[in-house]
């Protein structure tokens, strides 16, 4: 009942984002459902049915990509002081967000299931003069069994993703995280005297007298005590118990020779299949593209170098940004970007690992008529929309995440123009960089399938 509240009175932006996951996952499940009925209507072409699901991988990793980027910026499940005190801890507000994709996927679920049944004509009558009974296995009896099974694939993916990333992670016997581990810190400091160490113990239970005394003398400790302003009412902090400040520099993804690893050896296997006529050939599901299976590997591999080089590209486009003598325009624009490069690198690298499929597949096809079918079609667009999705949804998490830096700076007196030029100089230069290597990596990777 209470992910059902949170549902209910949710900003219309999350009912919007939450309405796109249920989209992401009727877009997967009737992909799923389409494998279904080729196998019923192809029941002598198991490989290519096997693959057809085979493929149905990648929508469905996009839709579970999606969903976790919008949990993790509903702010019905973030921890707030005093819910613990109302049985909304951790833990409990991980179980909400679950559900809450669970309800999300379960209603895209149900909706492709019922495009599915009308395309069929089991619920209607057959629509578009039976053009989908081919794909659909109209002629055949549904098994609802497997089709229900499918159909729970994307929601229990997509909750258990959710229930990993928002898990809670302050675990017993944590330094300065456990309130019995500082209890027994305190405890243990109870005894100790801060200025001459242990102090001495007696055993009158042996003796029946206390022990001679043979510790050092007393050397009265030295004030560290900063001197009182006149205005403060209370005495200051002494200086030996206030606590070091943490480093606040942020550390450098080290992503980067992994991704340009990934990369050299997804180039090499392209290359290398291409000009191998004894390698086995193989199909894309729609016609999408046919070549050799080393090429397609190598053409998965270096989506994943994409992915794994955008924090670390991302980084170095905010160190350009502050290079040479730097104004208060580029100085705030890098800074935020080096501070959020792990965070929104990798949807920007997930966006330019689609695009720079969708280039190579307008390569091959000389830019003529749309390649493939509707499944085809269907695919793409899922996995698009919801790369597009989760790099937007990341942008308002990041945002969320540094309001209270941007409330001080408006406190402080800056203009707003400024946090909006930064934003646009940010916008600016991950496009500046990301666009031509981008590109670049499409042209090399497409250039064995053509020979």
């Amino acid at each position: 009942m209470l992910a059902l509240r949170l549902t209910r009175v949710a900003h219309p932006a999350v009912q919007l984002r939450r309405l796109l996951v249920a989209a992401a996952a009727a877009g997967t499940g009737f992909l799923l459902l389409s494998a279904l009925g080729y196998a019923m209507a192809h029941p002598d072409h198991s490989p290519a049915a096997l693959l057809r699901l085979a493929w149905c991988a990648i929508p469905l990793a996009a839709t579970v990509h999606l969903a976790v980027a919008v949990a993790r910026t509903d702010p019905g499940t973030r921890p707030r002081p005093g819910l613990s005190a109302l049985g909304l801890g951790p833990a409990r507000l991980m179980a909400v967000a679950a559900l809450n994709t669970v309800l999300a996927c379960t209603l895209g679920s149900l909706l492709a299931l019922a495009v599915f049944l009308h395309l069929r004509g089991d619920l209607t009558g057959m629509p578009f003069d039976g053009a989908a009974k081919d794909f659909l296995a109209a002629d055949r009896p549904l098994p609802l069994p497997a089709a229900l099974t499918l159909l729970t694939v994307p929601p229990v993916l997509a909750s258990t993703a959710v229930a990993l990333v928002l898990r809670p992670r302050d675990l017993p016997g944590t330094p300065g995280r456990n309130p019995v581990y500082a209890l027994l810190g305190a405890r243990r400091t109870a005894g100790t005297d801060a200025t001459t160490g242990p102090r001495p113990t007696t055993n009158t239970r042996l003796t029946g007298h206390p022990a001679p005394d043979t510790a050092q003398p007393r050397q009265p400790a030295p004030d560290t005590t900063p001197p009182r302003h006149p205005a403060d009412g209370a005495p200051p902090t002494p200086v030996s118990e206030i606590p070091p400040v943490p480093a606040t520099a942020d550390p450098a993804p080290t992503g980067l020779p992994w991704a340009v690893a990934v990369l050299a050896a997804g180039l090499a296997m392209e290359s290398y299949a291409g000009v191998t006529e004894t390698s086995p050939h193989t199909a894309l599901p729609g016609g999408l593209a046919t070549g050799p299976v080393g090429v397609l590997v190598g053409w998965s591999l270096t989506a994943l170098g994409l992915v794994l080089a955008a924090p670390a590209l991302a980084h170095l486009c905010g160190r350009l940004l502050q290079a040479v003598r730097p104004g208060a325009l580029r100085l705030l624009a890098g800074r935020v970007l080096m501070a959020e490069a792990t965070r929104i690198g990798r949807p920007l690298g997930v966006v330019c690992a689609v695009t720079s499929a969708a280039f190579a597949a307008t390569f091959l096809h000389g830019g003529g008529k749309h390649p493939g079918g509707p499944l085809t079609t269907l695919g793409g667009l899922v996995v698009a929309g919801c790369a597009v999705a989760t790099l937007l949804t990341t942008a308002v998490e990041a945002r969320q995440a540094r309001a209270g830096t941007t409330e001080a700076l408006l406190r402080l007196g800056a203009p707003a123009t400024l946090l909006r030029g930064a934003a646009a100089l940010r916008t600016g230069a991950l496009l500046a960089l990301f666009g031509p290597f981008t590109l670049l990596i499409a042209d090399l990777a497409a250039r064995p399938l053509v020979r």
